[in-house]
């Protein structure tokens, strides 16, 4: 039966079939560990599936470094166990246990006889928003306790989507119940921001609304760098309110204006050439996606242009931050999925735009960007 379903899938399923009983096979195994030219293709190989079954502990090392407070402060110099000890509040042999598991995945590291930050320790307190992930993701893993259970469900009804399904209250105006999220959205804006104003243009344009725009982040960094473009931020009434404080703080009150609504029910502001959508498309399942893409469309005026910003599901080189984490993370939200480029602009064509293109960016990992022309 094997063999007569892998004959329907033609010659690459029987190349698969023939590639996966050679790999399974302990003989050759050994034999790969023992060749010297395939034994570091061999051990790279058991490195990368180890890896792979670790991974939970590996991040569970990570997360004990932030809520300690262990990367903040070997950022300040390096210091002995014994200090580390009492200012992260754990015993000897936990602060060894966690120190050396920590310098086994780079985030500190050994000098003389006491700890310094490692490479990776200072990359990760240079982005702030991943420590903000991190902080939060014991409500993910809580909903991947489980993961066959969530799949059978389709998703959402565990701790994560309670934490994230803030829109009912945001809308009665309770500012309480959307801090947490906005915190983390905003913080965890600045590298996906520089990254897409990297990307294109932006002062081709006369007016920017950004739609779903948070507090604001995106819009302060076009603001910084494209100083006579006029700005709108579209959001639920109490995000907005949070972006109009940071407007005022950041000296951007004359430059723009916030509206208030819930861009799956509410009218978009018109007026606007330029239409952004910042990490907000991979949030909704394909119905309302799609039917934020008209929105957008019937709100632009001809010529106007559509950025969409995201990490996006099989990017070269990044795929498994698309389809793995983000896949799994937002069916714990139980809302949205990640799209590929060429799915977004298959959606794009369905909403009315004449044509759109992938723009380059610096970190795909993070941050693929598209453009679409009214």
């Amino acid at each position: 039966m094997l063999l007569s379903n892998t004959k329907n899938f033609g010659w690459r399923g029987r190349w698969i079939a023939w590639r996966n009983r050679v790999f399974a096979s302990e003989r050759f195994q050994r034999f790969a560990m023992r060749f010297p030219l395939t034994r570091p293709i061999a051990r790279a190989r058991a490195r990368g599936l180890f890896d792979l079954v670790a991974g939970f502990t590996y991040s569970q090392i990570l997360a004990a470094c932030v809520q300690t407070g262990l990367l903040d402060l070997l950022a300040q110099g390096p210091l002995d166990a014994a200090t580390i000890s009492a200012r992260i509040d754990l015993p000897a042999a936990g602060t060894e246990r966690l120190l050396r598991g920590a310098a086994a995945l780079g985030l500190v590291e050994p000098l003389g006889s006491g700890w310094a930050l490692g490479s990776d320790g200072a990359a990760l307190r240079g982005n702030r928003g991943i420590a903000e992930m991190v902080a939060h993701h014991h409500l993910l893993y809580a909903d991947l306790a489980d993961p066959v259970a969530l799949l059978r469900r389709g998703g959402g009804g565990g701790q994560l989507s309670r934490h994230w399904h803030y829109a009912e209250s945001a809308g009665r105006g309770d500012a309480d119940a959307v801090a947490a999220y906005s915190t983390l959205m905003a913080t965890s804006q600045p590298l996906v921001a520089a990254q897409a104003v990297d990307s294109y243009r932006f002062d081709r344009h006369r007016r920017l609304l950004d739609v779903g725009g948070g507090e604001g982040a995106f819009l302060q960094a076009v603001a910084e760098r494209v100083p006579g473009i006029e700005l709108g931020l579209f959001d639920l009434p109490a995000v907005g309110e949070r972006a109009r404080v940071r407007f005022d703080s950041a000296g951007l009150a004359s430059r723009t204006q916030v509206f208030g609504g819930d861009f799956l029910c509410d009218s978009l502001p018109e007026g606007y050439d330029l239409v952004s959508l910042i990490r907000v498309l991979h949030d909704h399942d394909d119905g309302p996606a799609l039917a934020l893409l008209r929105a957008i469309h019937a709100a632009l005026p001809a010529g106007g242009r559509l950025f969409i910003a995201e990490p996006m599901a099989r990017t070269p080189g990044a795929e498994p931050v698309g389809d793995a984490y983000f896949g799994f993370y937002l069916l714990a939200m139980g809302s949205g999925r990640p799209r590929s480029s060429v799915e977004i602009r298959a959606m794009l064509r369905e909403a009315g735009f004449a044509k759109s293109r992938v723009l380059a960016t610096a970190m795909p990992l993070t941050t693929s960007a598209i453009l679409a022309n009214r």
